[in-house]
């Protein structure tokens, strides 16, 4: 799917190559901006806590 999507980009292969790092990186913009922040509440590991539920954590004493 790749080879082929390579194959049809206009120009040289130079030019390809650089079509390629732009679309890429606009991808990776697009990712990071809108879409693992508009999953990320529906991940379950996204609480935060560590160690067993209802434990509160223990206070240091001068």
């Amino acid at each position: 799917m790749y080879a082929w999507m390579f194959r049809h980009l206009p120009g040289p292969l130079w030019a390809r190559i650089g079509i390629t790092v732009v679309l890429l990186a606009a991808l990776i913009v697009v990712l990071f901006a809108w879409v693992f922040p508009a999953v990320a509440p529906y991940m379950p590991f996204n609480d935060g806590l560590v160690g067993a539920a209802g434990h509160a954590p223990p206070t240091a004493t001068p």
